[in-house]
């Protein structure tokens, strides 16, 4: 007689690492060893206790942080929020339950990595064809009109210019797969746990204009067909961007 095989959801896939982070604190939340207003272990101590790397800790609590169930307060640390205890009795033991899960957010930290092997090939195939690009440049005209970061309204125009400039780069290609690709990464960049870290990590105006700048040479070495330094701005760009939001 053939052996049951199990029923695995539909839509099963394995968690992410920053997930199975986030999960451990809920649990130690639940638990009581967390308790409301009390301020969590640091990242690096986080990191120490469940064998992962500091990145992973980082999407964990901002997570978190998007969930309602920690508040973050800068130069003091991580705390759990008042009402995390209630949070989780209404959505449940487990967050896939209510599908969570399924919908949760890629990795920061892997999408930055992803980046760092596409972005620097695109910038090379855009600067081959060496023509400037209307809608790229409006991008970056409307992160130079950036004056207060603290200003939702306008931070929301940056994260959208800013990740809207990168696929451009990829539609300077005319290569139709890597502009899909670079369509998939900035899909990826809308989803609000990016938004949540990057807006943590990139939060004063001084930052903000270096970025800016930084786009402007990568801009310029595509359209002046200067393959190597394109390619060599948009890697020290993106390693930046690893250094402000997901720091090792």
């Amino acid at each position: 007689m053939a052996s049951a095989r199990p029923e695995l959801p539909r839509k099963f896939r394995p968690l992410q690492i920053y997930e199975q982070v986030s999960e451990k604190i809920r649990a130690e939340i639940r638990a009581g060893r967390f308790l409301p207003e009390a301020r969590l272990p640091s990242e690096r101590e986080l990191a120490s206790l469940f064998g992962v790397g500091r990145p992973a800790v980082r999407e964990a609590i901002g997570a978190l942080q998007n969930e309602g169930l920690v508040v973050t307060k800068r130069n003091s640390g991580s705390y759990v929020a008042l009402d995390a205890p209630e949070i989780l009795a209404t959505v449940g033991e487990s967050s896939d339950e209510a599908g969570d899960v399924l919908q949760a957010d890629y990795s920061p930290s892997a999408t930055l990595d992803v980046r760092l092997i596409l972005e620097p090939a695109i910038a090379r195939r855009a600067a081959a064809k060496h023509k400037r690009d209307p809608l790229a440049e409006h991008y970056l005209d409307q992160m130079e009109t950036l004056t207060d970061i603290a200003d939702p309204e306008q931070r929301a125009l940056w994260n959208n210019s800013d990740r809207l400039f990168h696929r451009q780069l990829a539609a300077m290609t005319g290569d139709v797969l890597l502009a899909k690709l670079a369509e998939e990464i900035a899909d990826t960049m809308d989803q609000s746990l990016w938004k949540r870290l990057k807006d943590d990590g990139i939060y004063d105006s001084a930052r903000i204009r270096l970025y800016v700048a930084e786009h402007r040479l990568i801009y310029e070495a595509i359209v002046t067909g200067d393959a190597d330094a394109a390619a060599f701005y948009v890697e020290q760009h993106i390693l930046r961007v690893k250094r402000d939001i997901a720091p090792n």
